[in-house]
């Protein structure tokens, strides 16, 4: 299975630390968040990463080179702008193949263990689930017994970005900008979602105050 990693937001809302910096490449426990990414893949046996960039793109590049360093074939996929999460990996879909896919945010942090993950997929994608951060007055998705995702339902949790996705979930898009989330949602109503609910260390690193809390969170934990 190959995996993407989502890394050409502009990260507004980490500024100061970005405006000469994509958000992918800032740190926290001393590396760069995609590189945290990037070990997390090695260690769970993967080997072939696409990474999309826009803002400030070229650094990435730079930083990560082939991914030798890791093990790991790095694989770019260079946008003029930012496409959105959905029009990012349409763009990318060439380079992931026909298979299922590995689709992690290049701005969240977790220690979920990517090799769990399914292989295969009963419908059209897999989400990996949170419990409801202190930052989100309410969930995205509601998880049934049955381990399908709903659009709405009681006990709605946070999509963590992380998840397993068939190159079938895209096959009406065109090229453009557009969101992930409007797809899923139509998958949905098919029936076409699975999900699991995962409540180990997973945080949305979309600010300053959150970097800096996650830096703390992970500085105890060493120390312990």
């Amino acid at each position: 299975m190959k995996a993407m990693i989502l890394a050409a937001g502009l990260g507004k809302r980490l500024r100061p630390l970005t405006l000469n910096k994509p958000k992918p490449l800032v740190e926290v426990a001393g590396k760069p968040l995609i590189v945290h990414h990037l070990e997390k893949l090695s260690e769970s046996g993967f080997t072939d990463v696409v990474i999309n960039h826009a803002w400030l793109g070229e650094q990435i590049v730079t930083a990560l080179g082939s991914g030798q360093q890791w093990g790991l074939n790095i694989d770019y996929s260079a946008e003029s702008e930012p496409l959105e999460t959905g029009g990012g990996v349409f763009k990318a879909l060439p380079q992931l193949g026909e298979d299922p896919f590995l689709l992690v945010n290049g701005d969240v942090y977790t220690n979920y263990a990517f090799q769990s993950l399914p292989q295969s997929l009963k419908g059209l994608a897999h989400l990996v689930l949170v419990d409801n951060p202190e930052f989100k007055e309410s969930g995205d998705f509601a998880l049934n017994s049955n381990g399908q995702v709903q659009a709405s339902g009681d006990h709605r949790l946070t999509f963590s970005g992380l998840s397993v996705l068939s190159p079938e979930l895209f096959a009406n898009c065109k090229s453009g900008a557009f969101k992930l989330a409007p797809l899923l949602i139509d998958a949905m109503a098919s029936g076409k979602v699975t999900g699991e609910h995962y409540s180990g260390l997973w945080t949305d690193v979309g600010t300053v105050e959150r970097l800096q809390g996650l830096e703390e969170h992970l500085n105890q934990s060493r120390a312990i």
